[in-house]
């Protein structure tokens, strides 16, 4: 899978409909207190942000629309284990 831009990236995480923080935390980028009193993720910010050169990797971008339910081709499926109450 490609690299998304800055804006399908943005689209990708409105449609699961989380916050920058939210799909920060969800990917395990840094998440910090903002100058304001909340929480922000200046990684994920600067992943959506079209003047900035940092994108993020095709294979993670996967992993995100798999997480979100919204990969074109493929699901995560729950796996349960014989003998166990998992």
């Amino acid at each position: 899978m490609p690299s998304p831009t800055a804006h399908e990236l943005k689209a990708a995480r409105v449609a699961a409909g989380l916050s920058q923080v939210q799909a920060a935390e969800l990917m395990g980028y840094p998440v910090q207190q903002g100058s304001r009193g909340g929480l922000q993720s200046r990684t994920w910010q600067a992943l959506e942000s079209e003047s900035d050169d940092r994108t993020m990797q095709g294979p993670v971008f996967a992993m995100f629309l798999l997480l979100t339910g919204q990969h074109p081709t493929h699901t995560l499926a729950a796996v349960t284990h014989p003998g166990t109450d998992e």
